[in-house]
């Protein structure tokens, strides 16, 4: 009798401590995720993601880094896509953001009306640039890319930053000489709408044959109290995201139908632009060994456009 009653306590607290730990997995899935990303490749990246209704997931699409910033501060959202330099002046002004992605390669692209390409430094000399984003990648990637070409800005080439990038469409429309810098999808965008705009300089193979490592445009971040707390649901957002980008640019057609839902861009421009967005999920080493390069290339070329200095050890999830 007394050996059945010690059995069936022992049989108890077995079956409970198999019981806990599923439960904790639960409990851990059953976190809400809150995502903010730009309206342009990072967020598009996303769209498979958001079609599938996750319960756990939220997203929030913004035009400007300057909205999603706030939201992180406040801790109103927990991952962020946005400009990675952008992410180094946050890490190095709060220390409360940590990056988990690389999602977004080089989108940089000079257009021209005509179709001649600029094949030298020498076919830059005396050029007028239209060209959004100033203070941030669209910026600190072109004047690195100029000053390695020993081109002085103000001197041998100009550049008129405009507040968006139709504005700079509008200006080149005007000014046939000059460029315009457009990242994708909205350098596709111009050439749809002016049939004498070409692609005449892609100044992201410009800046890896000068840099010897790939431009990056964005880059996913989440907060650092966020990821302490909470690190099972970061990683399956991670795995969630690689697969998102995955079917997106495996599915052209489908995933630009998805990207109109969203109100990113309208599935005509999508279809044609995708193929050069250069969108990835590139996460853990090769997340640092892509990353870190970049960052010190900018830091190069104006510290204040990583915050000051190149985010240490602590940046990496």
């Amino acid at each position: 009798m007394k050996r059945n009653i010690v059995l069936s306590v022992l049989l108890f607290f077995l079956s409970f401590l198999l019981m806990a730990q599923p439960v904790e997995e639960v409990v851990e899935s059953q976190v809400e995720v809150r995502v903010a990303a730009l309206k342009g490749p990072t967020a598009m990246g996303l769209v498979e993601l958001m079609e599938k209704g996750d319960e756990n997931y939220s997203f929030t699409l913004e035009a400007s880094p300057d909205a999603i910033v706030p939201l992180l501060a406040k801790g109103e959202v927990d991952i962020a896509a946005i400009p990675a330099n952008l992410a180094a002046v946050i890490y190095n002004n709060t220390k409360n953001v940590k990056v988990i992605a690389v999602n977004t390669l080089g989108v940089l692209y000079l257009v021209g009306s005509g179709n001649e390409m600029i094949d030298s430094r020498g076919d830059l000399l005396g050029k007028t640039i239209y060209s959004a984003g100033k203070g941030s990648t669209p910026q600190y990637a072109l004047e690195s890319i100029l000053s390695a070409l020993s081109l002085e800005v103000g001197k041998d080439v100009f550049v008129e930053w405009k507040s968006e990038h139709a504005e700079c469409v509008a200006a080149l429309a005007k000014d046939p000489e000059a460029l315009a810098m457009l990242p994708q999808p909205f350098a596709t965008s111009a050439l749809v709408q002016n049939s004498s705009f070409s692609v005449v300089l892609d100044l992201n193979g410009l800046w890896k044959s000068i840099n010897g490592t790939p431009l990056i445009t964005g880059c996913a971040v989440v907060r650092a109290d966020f990821a302490e707390s909470h690190p099972e649901a970061v990683e399956k957002f991670l795995r969630r995201y690689e697969e998102s980008v995955e079917w997106v640019n495996g599915n052209t057609d489908e995933a630009s139908v998805l990207i109109e839902k969203y109100g990113i861009i309208k599935a005509a421009i999508a279809s044609k632009a995708l193929p050069f967005c250069n969108i990835v999920c590139i996460t853990g080493d090769e997340m640092k060994r892509d990353l870190t390069p970049y960052l010190e290339s900018l830091y190069r070329s104006n510290p204040k456009s990583v915050g000051g200095t190149v985010p240490g050890e602590d940046f990496w999830f």
